[in-house]
């Protein structure tokens, strides 16, 4: 099983690790293959970088499709996931979505704990687009800037730690989401001074993707993630093409 693990930014170091973590919770036979687009930007903290990251997300799955299980969209807002799932048959798991789907089975709430406070609003539309926002007690913001994550460790520990301290305490929160690929790696430390389990959201991606594929299941494609309709896309490269018609819901 092959299992490719896209990082729709363009930190490489990022990358890297997001490649570990899955490689950490997937089984031995599973090859995990981490990589970033070509082009986008360096972090995803604001809707401008969302969107300009997908393009790139897209083109990852369309090059090489046929050569992996299943994919992973590797921030944690899911950017374009509905997109992802239009233009392959293949599993493909948002790590926002994996991780609240873990944490919804582990407690009876959870909180999130995040990046920049200009994200809010955009973790807060991910968990109402997953569907749990009545399970969701808080969004809870750090100072750290998706970069950091990565680079400042120690400093991602301890602004964590207080952002989930304080959803447990304050907002009732039964379980702790990680609200950044970046902070792949961090949740066994912070599951030692916190009461509630922490979500590690690359690795709960990477299992359910596993689980998805010897599950045998492959994406709908009846009626809402259909192919796109053929059409021209002017001005951008062929792999954007779709010159197939869709399948109707007959067929």
């Amino acid at each position: 099983m092959r299992i490719k693990a896209i990082n729709p930014n363009t930190t490489l170091e990022m990358t890297e690790n997001i490649g570990k973590v899955a490689d950490k919770y997937t089984s031995d036979e599973v090859e995990v293959v981490a990589v970033s687009p070509e082009r986008g930007p360096i972090s995803i903290e604001s809707y401008y970088d969302d969107y300009l990251a997908i393009p790139g997300l897209l083109e990852e799955i369309r090059k090489d499709e046929g050569d992996f299980d299943a994919f992973i969209n590797a921030c944690w807002g899911d950017p374009g996931i509905d997109a992802c799932r239009e233009v392959t048959e293949k599993p493909v798991v948002g790590i926002a979505e994996g991780s609240m789907y873990v944490a919804n089975m582990l407690g009876a709430t959870f909180s999130v704990a995040t990046i920049l406070p200009r994200a809010k609003d955009l973790i807060e539309e991910t968990v109402l687009t997953t569907g749990l926002a009545s399970k969701c007690a808080s969004v809870r913001c750090t100072d750290l800037t998706v970069v950091e994550t990565e680079t400042a460790r120690d400093a991602a520990v301890e602004a964590l730690l207080e952002a989930s301290t304080l959803a447990v305490e304050e907002d009732g929160a039964e379980a702790i989401c990680l609200g950044c690929a970046g902070m792949g790696g961090l949740d066994e430390e912070l599951e030692k001074e916190l009461p509630v389990p922490v979500i590690d959201s690359v690795g709960a991606a990477a299992v359910l993707a596993e689980g998805l594929v010897r599950l045998g299941k492959s994406t709908s494609k009846v009626m809402t993630y259909r192919p796109p309709e053929p059409k021209e896309i002017k001005g951008y490269p062929d792999v954007y093409q779709f010159t197939e018609p869709a399948p109707s819901a007959d067929d």
